[in-house]
């Protein structure tokens, strides 16, 4: 998508079932946005796959010290966990990770 500084997308049979992106401004802050799966293509491995690839991006993009924010949909915090993040305080929504 335009204005994304990078996006993944998967793809079966000319239909997109998988989508991701990150945007931000390229150098301290980075949020990772729209990560979903279509319903049939969920338990997979699929979104592991795209967050795999945006956190790839990240890593290799990011400095150290750089800030990467995530909206996690209520009850996929641990699934995102397994990624790095963790859950703001109460007062503060979302997920956070720092780039080391």
């Amino acid at each position: 998508m335009q204005n994304s500084l990078f996006s993944v997308v998967a793809v079966e049979d000319d239909k997109v079932v998988g989508f991701g992106r990150i945007v931000g401004d390229g150098g301290l802050y980075y949020y990772i946005q729209d990560v979903m799966v279509h319903p049939e293509f969920q338990g997979k491995g699929l979104g592991r796959s795209l967050m795999k690839a945006l956190m790839d991006y990240i890593r290799t993009h990011a400095r150290a010290g750089a800030f990467v924010g995530l909206m996690a949909a209520k009850g996929l915090e641990s699934y995102y966990e397994a990624f790095g993040f963790r859950a703001r305080d109460k007062d503060a929504p979302g997920m956070v990770r720092v780039i080391e």
